[in-house]
């Protein structure tokens, strides 16, 4: 079943529509490259809860409308007024934005239709898969104009190698697709006549794990590698013990020996 976007503001700056579980979230303002303003920001905030205050909503899948996916910060926002030299450049609702897709219990898919440079590639960096076309380039290109990438390093900094975040943060080169899948930025670059097809693979893998399961799943990447191997251990066992007794691994055991899909999973056509 698909919905659109009936109820919202139709001059919004953010699209989104529902098709079998997966909620496509569209930066639309391709006029300015998909820059973020402080407007198209809180439209994608709103989007984005939205998203994941909506229980028919699974998987998340962020895209862009137009030959670029988010060419970074509005840089007509970030000019400082004659009448207020020490007002702080516009942040608007970044920070949160980035929160809300970082910790995100639903997975969230980057589909990247283009192009990203700087803010665009903390986007990029938030989401737990992100998928290319191979003809896309990318670059932080903040220190070129005298900036830092500051914000978009807590997630930027968290996928890249260190070398490579190094390379890329301090000279602002501009680097293509492959590059990006092989520093870690990208999950996967594709052809581009194959990209919709990559992205619906990897949302369909998602619809057929456990919510419940992927939610706590995705924490374990980001928070075991910090614990000893001894208060690990101690841990996910009490964890596993805890996930195999629950109703969601219950049914999720049930479904494999009677031979049928659980509950959570899409069913056959």
């Amino acid at each position: 079943m698909t919905s659109s976007d009936g109820g919202w503001p139709v001059e919004s700056l953010v699209r989104r529509e529902v098709a079998d579980g997966v909620a496509t979230i569209t930066l639309d303002s391709p006029r300015n490259r998909n820059a973020l303003s402080v407007r198209l920001l809180g439209d994608l905030e709103a989007r984005l809860n939205w998203a994941l205050g909506e229980e028919s909503v699974r998987v998340i899948v962020l895209t862009g409308a137009g030959p670029v996916f988010c060419s970074g910060a509005d840089l007509k926002e970030q000019r400082v007024a004659p009448d207020d030299p020490h007002r702080a450049p516009v942040t608007a609702s970044f920070p949160e934005i980035m929160s809300l897709i970082w910790e995100s219990p639903k997975p969230v898919i980057c589909r990247l239709n283009g192009t990203a440079r700087a803010g665009g590639l903390g986007l990029v960096a938030a989401c737990d898969f992100a998928i290319a076309p191979l003809t896309a380039s990318f670059a932080f290109s903040e220190v070129r104009l005298g900036v830092v990438p500051a914000m978009i390093s807590v997630t930027v900094l968290r996928r890249l190698e260190p070398r490579a975040a190094a390379e890329y943060f301090l000279t602002g080169e501009v680097f293509d697709a492959a590059r990006a899948a092989e520093i870690g930025l990208l999950t996967r670059a594709v052809p581009e006549e194959e990209l919709d097809a990559t992205v619906a693979r990897y949302a369909d893998m998602l619809l057929r794990g456990g919510p419940e399961a992927l939610a706590i799943t995705k924490g374990l990447v980001r928070r075991v590698p910090a614990l000893t191997v001894e208060e690990g251990m101690r841990q996910m066992a009490e964890l596993s013990a805890e996930r195999f007794t629950s109703a969601e691994g219950q049914e999720g055991i049930a479904a494999l020996l009677d031979r049928r899909p659980p509950r959570w999973a899409p069913r056959p056509a």
